[in-house]
């Protein structure tokens, strides 16, 4: 039961985060057809910020609010997850993916063959290897952030939703005109698979997924205490007093 609620929880945290990154999206381009200033890159990137902080918040002490297949992966390769737990989770993740962007389908016709719901795309004149650059660097500062402050016991664990929330903002905002600053394959994947577009989809996969796991690995090679590794390596599960910490 303890394990359904948290497929439950990763479900709703990645369809709220989805639901409200790619929505924002949908909202600018609303606004600005009807002769708004709409809400801009800055807008859509608080937006972003803000929903990781509330789902960090709500959710963590149930399932960890991984809400990224990302960051599920990279503790899977570092042990921190066993590997059934760690592809339900995934598959949690799309799902709710997936049910958010059909909810913004539903919602934003219009934005479905303009904006593609808010699904994450390059910017213009940019290559396939910028955009896996970016999203590699953002992804790989995200998962740092997630393992220093919602994982590792000696941090401020109760500043983690805030500290995770930010670097998502700066990422957002950086990103942007390069990769969209999307960090998370779930997040891509769900107005993608609504509307339907799917080009150069695989960056938003490889790249935070490969940011993730090097950004994983590097912490516990370099920041982790030893007796943590140690154990990370003797353990196929999340220590339960840690799960509630851990994003």
């Amino acid at each position: 039961m303890d394990s359904f609620k948290k497929y439950i929880a990763e479900f709703l945290g990645t369809f709220t985060l989805v639901f409200i990154a790619a929505g924002a999206i949908c909202t600018d381009y609303y606004l600005r057809k009807a002769g708004g200033v709409g809400i801009g890159v800055l807008g859509i990137s608080i937006a972003y910020g803000l929903a990781i902080v509330s789902i960090t918040y709500a959710l963590s002490y149930i399932s960890g609010a991984h809400i990224n297949p990302a960051v599920t992966i990279a503790c899977w390769v570092t042990r921190r997850m066993n590997p059934n737990l760690a592809i339900k989770y995934i598959a949690a993740q799309i799902a709710g993916a997936a049910l958010a962007g059909f909810v913004l389908k539903i919602l934003f016709p219009e934005a479905i063959y303009t904006v593609y719901l808010g699904s994450s795309t390059l910017g213009d004149g940019i290559s396939v290897m910028q955009g896996l650059v970016m999203e590699f660097i953002v992804s790989f500062l995200l998962v740092l952030t997630v393992f220093g402050t919602a994982i590792d016991k000696r941090s401020f664990g109760s500043f983690s939703g805030l500290t995770i929330g930010l670097v998502v903002l700066f990422g957002v905002l950086i990103g942007s005109p390069i990769s969209s600053g999307a960090m998370n394959p779930a997040r891509a994947f769900g107005p993608a698979i609504a509307s339907w577009q799917f080009a150069n989809h695989y960056v938003w996969w490889v790249g935070p997924v490969l940011g993730g796991v090097a950004a994983a690995f590097f912490y516990d090679a370099v920041f982790a205490e030893k007796e943590k590794k140690m154990r990370a390596v003797k353990k196929t599960t999340i220590p339960a007093f840690r799960q509630k910490r851990i994003r």
